[in-house]
C-alpha cells in the first residue's frame, strides 16, 4: 500500500506518543482513547483515500480540507487562512480595500450580515443588519466558512456579484446584485444639532479613528457644543487599541476599560484609560443597535459601567471574543479565538451584547413615509396653526405683564421666527431617524432635568431631615 508524506509524518508523531501510551495502559485498566488513537484513524483514512478514491487526490488538498474541518468544529470566528487568504486579511484594517462594504459573521450556523458600511455598494442597494445570506451566486452558504464567504464576495472592482438574502420581513428570499468597489472607510463624521448638541458617528475602528475623533471633537468645541451624541449603530468593530483610545477620550482619570480572560496567562490582559489627555466631560448619549459589534460594544459597555454615558437604542450584536492571528511556516495563518472580552464590571460581552439603558426600536423609513403621506392632507392647516396664537383670535383678551400692567411686546413673534429658523436648519436625517430624535430631545432637556433633580428633596425615615440630590 502506498504511504504518502503526510502519513509518514503522522507515524513519527505516533512514535512520540508511544511511551505515554504504555504508561497510560499500565496506570488504568480501561484507558480512554487518546489523541494518538484518532491520529491513527486519520492516517488510515488518508491512506485509503490515496489508494482507492475514484480519482487521484493530492495530499495537500486533503490535509487542507482536514485542517479546515478541524477548525470548523470550534467557534465561527476561528479559521484557517491559506497564504492567499492571509494576505487578503491583512488589508482589512488599512481603511481601504475591495469588496461590497459589509461585515459578516456566522450566527446560529447561518452567514449573517452584522452591518453594512454606509455609502458602500451593499448599503446603497439596501442590505441591512441581520440579513441572512443564503447564497453567493448559485452556491449555498450552508456549511461555508467565514473566510470562504469573504473570498467569494471580494473580487475585481466593477465586477458584479449576486447574493440571495432572507430577511424576516420578506415572504421569500430575494436576490441582490451588488457591484464591487474599492471600500474607503471614512471612520468618523460630525454634525451639529440644536446649536449646542454635537453628533459624532464612528463607522468602524480603523488605525486613524482616535485621531479623527480628536479632530471632530475639536471642531465641535469651536462651535460651542455643550452636549454630545456618539453614534455607534451599525459599527462592526475593528482594532482593539482604537476602542480603548476612543473610550479614553471620555474619561478624566484612570479607569479599567476592558479586560480579557483566556486559558493561558498571556491571554489575560487589562486595558485602562490614562490621564495624559483630559477627556471631554459633556453629557453623553451613545447610540447602538444590532449592528454594533466587537470594538463598539467595548466602548459602549465601558462607558455604561462607569456611569459616563446613557446607552440608547437596541441590544448590540454580542461579538465579544478575541482572535489571535498566528502565522504559520508556509505563509498561511491560524485565526484562533483565544479569550473573551469583559466590561469593567465583569459582564461578558460574548453572546450577551450590551443592553441599552433606554430601548428604542428604529422606525423603518417606509413606515415614516406612510405617516408623512397620511399627514399630507392637513399639512397646510398644521402650518397655519404653527403661526396662529391667542393674540390672533378675534376679541382676544389683552395680556399684561406682572409689573406695571404694560402690554407684552411682540416677543412671541420674535421667538416664533427663531424657532422656525432652527427647525428649517434641522437636517433631513434627524427628521427620519426616530432614535436620533430621541437622543437629541433627551439632551435638549438635560439642563432642565438637571435643575429639577438638583432642587428635588427626598424625605428620609426622619421626617425632619431631607437630602438634596446633586
Amino acid at each position: 500500500m502506498k504511504v504518502g508524506f503526510a502519513r509518514l509524518l503522522v507515524i513519527v508523531i505516533f512514535g512520540i506518543f508511544s511511551t505515554q501510551a504504555l504508561y497510560a495502559e499500565e496506570s488504568a485498566e480501561e484507558p480512554k482513547p487518546g489523541t494518538y488513537n484518532k491520529l491513527k484513524v486519520f492516517s488510515e483514512i488518508l491512506s485509503l483515500i490515496e489508494s482507492n478514491y475514484v480519482e487521484p487526490v493530492g495530499s495537500d488538498t486533503m490535509i487542507d480540507g482536514a485542517i479546515k474541518g478541524m477548525v470548523k468544529a470550534l467557534d465561527p470566528h476561528t479559521s484557517y487562512l491559506p497564504p492567499e487568504s492571509y494576505k487578503e486579511m491583512q488589508v482589512e484594517t488599512t481603511g481601504k480595500f475591495g469588496g461590497l462594504g459589509i461585515e459578516i459573521s456566522i450566527r446560529d450556523g447561518v452567514l449573517t450580515v452584522v452591518s453594512p458600511i454606509e455609502e458602500t455598494p451593499a448599503f446603497k442597494v439596501g442590505i441591512k443588519p441581520g440579513d441572512k445570506i443564503i447564497k453567493i451566486e448559485d452556491e449555498s452558504t450552508l456549511d461555508m466558512t467565514l473566510q470562504d464567504a469573504v473570498s467569494r464576495l471580494r473580487g475585481e472592482t466593477g465586477s458584479p456579484v449576486n447574493i440571495t438574502i432572507f430577511r424576516e420581513s420578506f415572504k421569500a428570499p430575494k436576490e441582490f446584485t451588488i457591484v464591487r468597489d474599492i471600500i474607503k472607510v471614512r471612520s468618523v463624521i460630525k454634525k451639529l444639532y440644536k446649536k449646542d448638541i454635537g453628533y459624532i458617528k464612528i463607522r468602524s475602528f480603523s488605525k486613524n479613528t482616535s485621531a479623527d475623533l480628536d479632530k471632530a471633537l475639536s471642531d465641535l468645541e469651536k462651535e460651542g457644543i455643550s452636549k454630545l451624541i456618539l453614534d455607534l449603530r451599525n459599527n462592526p468593530g475593528g482594532l482593539l487599541n482604537q476602542a480603548v483610545e476612543v473610550t479614553d477620550r471620555f474619561l478624566n482619570r484612570e479607569n479599567l476599560i476592558v479586560y480579557t480572560k483566556g486559558r493561558s496567562e498571556e491571554q489575560n490582559m487589562r486595558f485602562t484609560s490614562h490621564d495624559k489627555v483630559a477627556g471631554v466631560s459633556y453629557p453623553l448619549i451613545i447610540m447602538v443597535n444590532g449592528g454594533s459589534a466587537s470594538a463598539s460594544e467595548i466602548v459602549a459597555g465601558a462607558l455604561q459601567d462607569l456611569n459616563r454615558a446613557v446607552i440608547l437604542g437596541t441590544p448590540t450584536f454580542g461579538k465579544g471574543s478575541v482572535q489571535t492571528i498566528i502565522p504559520l511556516s508556509d505563509g498561511s495563518a491560524l485565526r484562533l479565538t483565544t479569550a473573551r472580552y469583559y466590561t469593567p464590571s465583569g459582564r461578558v460581552i460574548q453572546e450577551n451584547g450590551i443592553e441599552p439603558d433606554i430601548i428604542i426600536e428604529r422606525t423603518a423609513a417606509d413606515e415614516l413615509e406612510k405617516e408623512e403621506e397620511k399627514e399630507e392632507e392637513s399639512k397646510e392647516k398644521t402650518r397655519l396653526r404653527r403661526f396662529l396664537r391667542e393674540k390672533d383670535l378675534k376679541k382676544h383678551l389683552k395680556g399684561k405683564t406682572s409689573i406695571g400692567d404694560v402690554e407684552q411686546e411682540n416677543e412671541v413673534e420674535k421667538t416664533d421666527k427663531e424657532e422656525e429658523a432652527a427647525e428649517n436648519a434641522t437636517n433631513e436625517d434627524l427628521q427620519k431617524d426616530n432614535q436620533l430624535q430621541q437622543a437629541v430631545s433627551l439632551l435638549s432637556g438635560w439642563e432642565v432635568m438637571k435643575k429639577m433633580f438638583k432642587n428635588l428633596q427626598i424625605p428620609t425615615a426622619d421626617a425632619n431631615s431631607q437630602i438634596s440630590m446633586k
